[in-house]
């Protein structure tokens, strides 16, 4: 039941994905139509959001009895009223799942029109208020108070500051303009705080904005599962390797009950400041975050025992978290995803120098995790395939918890090794709406069944070093 167009992709990388979702290997499993179905599905649910918003709870202060509560209050007020469960997952004990109401086909149209850009229109389908730096164009007469229908622009054809646009748009809902179009396009510069209040928004979902801001971590489900699969221990030295904004390193650390070091590198200042900011928040203290290149935090010489920071020396770490740069094809809501073929095939070789580095830091005995928010081969099965034949020293170890989907057909490996995989697929659920009704005839264990599917595609692998290299 598509509501948007399919996802769009420039014409090289389609061609490129076809090939990738038709390999021999694949053909050969499922049968020519039925491996086309899942693609096509595929390409359909990664245009719309999934149907549920997870939040993890910060267990360091809080128990998720009493935020759930908390929580399911808040959505009450949201929605004014309307009853809309607050989940527990049977599996992952530190989420909340909260069922996204939509796509609504019934809301009717303003004649005042506001288009917003495409990251920001996906952040509005996820639940988000309209903030000013994501407004590219408003009709002219906009004033304050207005009720106006808001639009997204999918392929950024829009200029900033329009009076109105005739290019591809979606429509995202209605709100009310907290500002007029002169104040939003002042001449002193942009302006920051909220532009539109979104009042009937296509996919209802609360919006996170200084809710519980400790107790809460926004993060999709398979991000959550990631950190439960390497399963750090209090006390031990772990490593996040690629690891802003922090979601998955204050996890960690949640997990440790903040007892131990866990050691968080990304190469850009700001997203570093910003992992920081959030260990600050949650109150976590045995995070320490530093702006670094993970391809060079291998130490070859010998270094001053005071130095707490990268390069480390080899054999340093129990266990190591690679959730690697990638091509992100997995991210939901996009419908037109920007990237080049050029682009997309740059992972590869940085996701395996960082991997070389991630084996060398790794002590005998230590886990390490690779994932991916994309559904390319050559970044996932590939990349596991490829780290079996180079490092003798590695084995791919079961998961637990093993919520989503075996590996994928196309990389070479054999059937046991797929199951040992983890990859989680949106079009293994039917694209279906969620309206109120359906909702409260639902069993709990089906909505929860539902969630481990319509989520963002993900891929997990967790091996084993059982030797120095």
């Amino acid at each position: 039941m598509s509501f948007f167009p399919k996802i769009s992709f420039q014409r090289e990388v389609e061609e490129y994905l076809t090939k990738v979702f038709r390999n021999n290997e694949l053909i050969t499993a499922l049968g020519t139509q039925e491996a086309e179905t899942k693609y096509q599905s595929l390409l359909s649910h990664l245009s719309h959001p999934p149907g549920f918003t997870t939040v993890r709870v910060n267990t360091h202060l809080a128990s998720v009895k009493h935020v759930k509560k908390l929580l399911f209050e808040e959505i009450q007020k949201q929605f004014g009223g309307l009853y809309v469960p607050v989940l527990e997952h049977p599996k992952l004990q530190d989420i909340l799942l909260i069922p996204v109401i939509g796509p609504r086909r019934d809301l009717k149209k303003h004649a005042s029109e506001v288009i917003v850009a495409a990251h920001c229109g996906y952040a509005v389908l996820r639940g988000a208020h309209v903030y000013v730096p994501g407004i590219i164009s408003t009709s002219r007469s906009m004033k304050s108070g207005d009720m106006v229908s808001v639009y997204s622009d999918i392929e950024g054809k829009c200029k900033r500051g329009a009076k109105e646009f005739e290019g591809v748009k979606v429509f995202l809902g209605n709100g009310i303009s907290e500002l007029s179009r002169s104040e939003i396009f002042s001449s002193n510069g942009p302006l920051n705080g909220m532009g539109i209040r979104m009042t009937e928004p296509v996919y209802l979902s609360p919006s996170f904005d200084n809710v519980l801001p400790s107790h809460l971590f926004l993060q999709n489900l398979p991000s959550v599962v990631v950190s439960h699969i390497l399963n750090p221990q209090p006390g031990e030295r772990i490593l996040d390797m690629c690891a802003a904004p922090g979601g998955k390193t204050t996890h960690l650390a949640t997990l440790m009950h903040d007892q131990g070091e866990v050691i968080a590198m990304d190469k850009i200042a700001n997203k570093v400041k910003k992992i920081k900011q959030n260990a600050e928040l949650l109150q976590l203290n045995c995070i320490k975050a530093f702006c670094y290149d993970g391809t060079n935090a291998l130490s070859v010489e010998k270094r001053e025992d005071e130095q707490e920071g990268p390069p480390f020396l080899p054999e340093s770490f129990d266990r190591i978290l690679l959730d690697a740069p990638c091509s992100g094809m997995g991210q939901r809501p996009n419908m037109a995803y920007s990237l080049t073929l050029k682009e997309v095939t740059s992972y590869q070789p940085l996701q395996r120098k960082l991997f070389t580095v991630a084996v060398k830091l790794l002590k005998p005995g230590g886990v390490l995790v690779y994932s991916t928010c994309t559904i390319t081969l050559s970044e996932n099965e590939e990349q596991v395939a490829w780290a079996l034949k180079t490092f003798p020293c590695l084995q791919l170890q079961p998961q637990e918890p093993h919520i989503g989907g075996e590996g994928m057909r196309g990389a070479g490996l054999s059937l046991d090794q797929l199951k040992l995989l983890q990859r989680f697929d949106p079009s293994a659920v039917t694209l279906q709406g969620m309206d109120i009704n359906s909702l409260q005839d639902s069993r709990e264990d089906d909505l929860i069944s539902l969630a481990n599917k319509d989520c963002i595609g993900f891929f997990i692998a967790k091996f084993i070093k059982l030797h120095s290299k």
